[in-house]
């Protein structure tokens, strides 16, 4: 077990790729893997992430597989599950080669049983995603929200039964809070149901609130972090900065609503640290920020997603090497925001800290 790292790694097949486990599972996955979001492109949230379908899809997951990423995440609520039913198509024919994740919960329509995590809506929910994926079986189902109707033994009882059907393999989470995380894991360990092994969050240079409380966390009940949104959804690429106007090819016109806020004055904080490292290494800004998190407790991989083949391919360029401890300390110091009650006086005070050693060194300002 890396102390570090939460996972348990290992270089794998002789891509470059290195393989972590997930949480406290057997499953190797990629410490990059690729998130289909930007497949199918309906809708105007989803339209403005890409339009990706067909051969197009099918070159970028031979891109994928030819750097030893193989594993593909989805979600039933992406462009109305075409983003499914594109990753289906693409990777026909080599199934076994590849991880597929998908997430369901969020509502996909106006009716009662268009949403959440009920009995009804779980087994229906996910024999609609084996349709969509052209497959027999997902990897790695995750509630894409926790869904606070439906008691967590009706959700795990539902869950345990499609794993023992064969239809799912690994079962996670994606955006709880930590009593909604630790109340379904007590439930399962009393009621003898599958543990969740993943939790999808989002964690980035910009948006560290993962660290607060949902890491020591992970670290305690064996959860790994499958990381969305890497580049703080979209602020990361290297084209935004300080007195600079927004691209207008950025996705920021259209989604900006959609995704987690950030404070100007921090994101250039961090992009002006960010600058001064690309230089020092010769790497791109999305590279770096990837890199940085790909070195935080719990990570078990990050999602990289893409619009076309150079998008993916600078991404894939984020494993291989690592930052610099001095490098990570300045991003550490650059990205640091207080932490709210009552975790500031853990951070803050001798007498709290002693009793908690935090999972991640101090920030050390700059």
């Amino acid at each position: 077990m890396d102390m570090d790292t939460g996972t348990d790694t290992g270089t794998g097949t002789g891509t470059g790729m290195e393989y972590r486990r997930l949480g406290a599972s057997g499953l190797l996955v990629p410490a990059l893997s690729f998130g289909a979001g930007t497949f199918g492109g309906q809708g105007p949230l989803f339209s403005a992430w890409g339009t990706v379908g067909g051969d197009e899809a099918r070159r970028l997951v031979d891109i994928c597989l030819e750097a030893g990423v193989n594993m593909f995440d989805t979600a039933d609520v992406y462009s109305a599950g075409t983003s499914e039913e594109v990753l289906g198509q693409a990777i026909k024919g080599r199934r076994d080669q590849v991880i597929v994740s998908t997430k369901t919960g969020l509502p996909l329509g106006d009716g009662p049983l268009d949403a959440g995590t009920s009995r009804s809506r779980l087994v229906t929910a996910v024999d609609a995603a084996l349709r969509r994926l052209d497959t027999d079986y997902i990897d790695l189902l995750q509630l894409h929200a926790f869904d606070a109707g439906t008691p967590v033994e009706e959700v795990l009882d539902t869950l345990d039964a499609l794993v023992r059907a064969g239809k799912v393999r690994y079962t996670g989470v994606s955006n709880f809070s930590g009593w909604q995380t630790m109340k379904s894991l007590a439930a399962a360990d009393r009621h003898g149901h599958p543990r969740y092994v993943a939790h999808q969050v989002y964690y980035s240079l910009i948006g560290r609130d993962y660290e607060w409380e949902l890491m020591p966390l992970a670290v305690d009940q064996g959860l790994g972090a499958i990381v969305w949104s890497p580049l703080g959804w979209g602020r990361l690429t290297g084209k935004i900065r300080r007195g600079t106007p927004l691209p207008a090819d950025s996705r920021l016109h259209a989604t900006a609503d959609y995704g987690p806020p950030v404070d100007d004055e921090h994101l250039y904080r961090v992009v002006d640290v960010l600058d001064e490292i690309a230089e020092e290494t010769g790497k791109a800004v999305p590279q770096i920020a990837l890199n940085w998190l790909l070195q935080r407790p719990t990570v078990a991989t990050v999602l990289i997603g893409a619009r076309n083949e150079e998008q993916l391919r600078q991404n894939l360029g984020a494993v291989g090497w690592s930052l610099a401890p001095e490098q990570v300390a300045r991003l550490d110091a650059a990205s640091h925001r207080p932490a709210p009650y009552p975790y500031f006086p853990y951070e803050r005070q001798a007498a709290f800290a002693r009793l908690n050693p935090p999972v991640i060194p101090a920030p050390q300002e700059r």
